[in-house]
């Protein structure tokens, strides 16, 4: 059992497996989200489906793309993200601060004390 343990460890890690999901409702539609899908499925990126989802409740936040399990929300994606997100979220695990949606993901400094 130990040899099992000690070979597994010496093997290269393997990518994490992710789901995204693009928001396909009314309101993220009228913010291009069909192109923003589209933009995730081209890349078909190993180790990650892409689905299109109904509304996620951002309707004013839209696009909205989900990253699970990872729990990550991003808003207001455009295609133009994509490549942003795969590279750094998706492959190299560093969520894009910039796109991180503020409902789900508070920055820390907008909590630190005023002078």
């Amino acid at each position: 059992m130990d040899q099992l343990l000690n070979d597994s460890t010496d093997q290269p890690a393997q990518a994490k497996r992710r789901c995204v999901l693009v928001c396909q409702h009314r309101s993220c539609l009228r913010s291009g989200s069909a192109d923003v899908l589209a933009a995730f499925q081209a890349a078909a990126t190993p180790g990650v489906f892409v689905s299109a989802s109904d509304c996620m409740g951002q309707c004013g936040s839209g696009p909205t793309v989900k990253v699970a399990p990872d729990n990550t929300w991003y808003c207001r994606v455009k295609p133009t993200d994509v490549p942003v997100i795969i590279e750094h979220h998706l492959q190299s695990d560093k969520p894009v601060e910039a796109l991180l949606h503020p409902r789900f993901h508070p920055r820390m400094d907008a909590f630190s004390p005023q002078d």
